[in-house]
Order: C-alpha cells, then sequence, then structure tokens
C-alpha cells in the first residue's frame, strides 16, 4: 500500500500517465454499495426507476450545467450502477494547451524535487496531490455528491460504492461499441456482470 505524507492510502485505479482533465471520451461506470438495488428494478426488458434511481438519472444530465465544456453521450440507470460517457473537450481548462501538455506529458513526465535530488512523477501522483478542476474525478464525485445529498434530504436509504470505474474510449469504433451496450443494458441485465437477483 502507499503512502502520502506518511498515512496509508489505496492506490488510485485512474491510469497514472493520463490526466483527466485532458479532452476525451470516457466510459463511467458507477455502483451502489454491496450493488444493492437501490435504482430500482428492470422489467420485461425496461428498466422502471425507483425515487433515488430518478435522482440518479436528474444529476447526470444536470453535469453540463455545472462542468465547464462537458457533453454527455448515452446513459442509463441500472438496478445497482450507472453507466455514462462523459465527453471532456479540453477548452478553458487547467492546462494551456491541451496538445503539448499531452505529448510531453507522455514523453517525458514530470519532475519534483526532495533532498535527495530529483525524483520523476507520473500525472498520477501529481493529480492525487491536485485534483484539479474540471477532471473526470471532480465532476463524477460532485455527480455522486449531489445524488448522496438529496437522497439524504429526502429521508431515502441510499449509499454508493466508494470508488467508479473508467475507460478512456480510444477511436470511433470504440465509442459506438459502448454506446450500443450502454443503450442495451436493461435487455441483457441478467448477463450483466453486475447482475445480482432482487432480494
Amino acid at each position: 500500500m502507499d503512502t502520502f505524507q506518511n498515512r496509508y492510502r489505496i492506490s488510485s485505479a485512474r491510469w497514472q500517465h493520463w490526466d483527466y482533465r485532458w479532452a476525451g471520451a470516457y466510459f463511467i461506470t458507477i455502483c451502489t454499495k454491496y450493488r444493492q438495488h437501490y435504482f430500482g428494478e428492470i422489467e420485461n426488458e425496461t428498466m422502471k426507476l425507483s425515487n433515488i434511481g430518478i435522482l440518479a438519472d436528474v444529476f447526470w444530465h444536470e453535469i453540463k450545467n455545472h462542468a465547464k465544456n462537458v457533453e454527455l453521450g448515452e446513459f442509463v440507470v441500472m438496478p445497482n450502477h450507472i453507466h455514462g460517457i462523459l465527453i471532456l473537450n479540453g477548452i478553458d481548462n487547467d492546462i494551456n494547451n491541451v496538445e503539448t501538455g499531452h505529448a510531453q506529458s507522455l514523453q517525458h513526465g514530470n519532475q519534483s524535487h526532495n533532498k535527495l535530488g530529483t525524483i520523476p512523477e507520473t500525472i498520477g501522483q501529481q493529480r492525487f496531490q491536485n485534483i484539479g478542476a474540471n477532471s473526470v474525478s471532480s465532476i463524477i464525485g460532485s455527480y455522486k455528491s449531489a445524488v448522496s445529498k438529496h437522497a439524504n434530504r429526502l429521508k431515502l436509504e441510499f449509499q454508493w460504492q466508494t470508488r467508479f470505474h473508467d475507460h478512456i474510449i480510444r477511436d470511433d469504433k470504440s465509442f459506438q461499441k459502448i454506446s450500443e451496450y450502454i443503450i442495451n443494458n436493461p435487455v441483457y441485465w441478467k448477463d450483466d456482470k453486475f447482475y445480482k437477483p432482487e432480494e
């Protein structure tokens, strides 16, 4: 287990050589705690949203109104998780030149100094110290927080899984395949890796 400022921390699931503020399309999956069916149920291959499921749906679509230069691709709420495509356009974010910064970072990395001399840092190590505005993590953190806050306000029992999963979509073919997967997720619910029968 890694340490930061002499405290143990769980290693990040994010790719350590990628800045999650960079322009790109990201396939996001967020599960409920213990994969509980907080969001509703699949009936006749259609998702029937619970009250919390409605919150999860509404607040996802609100992301574009609260984060800069963000577009939303396909999205679905399932009984115990959500899938969505988050598209960052990379304009006016915290990096002066996204394209140049990307190429330089991948080739050279960044350097930091301590008493022992120069130590190369991955982008991920820097990210842990400074999440940055309009990053995938900050956007998803705000989304999860909004759903939880309003569920609590309405006295609805609900908890997210601590982390979320992301996949950087590399090309148009992958984008199309993932979009179709999201659209068809309710139809193939019983074959889904997140499938858990209702208790």
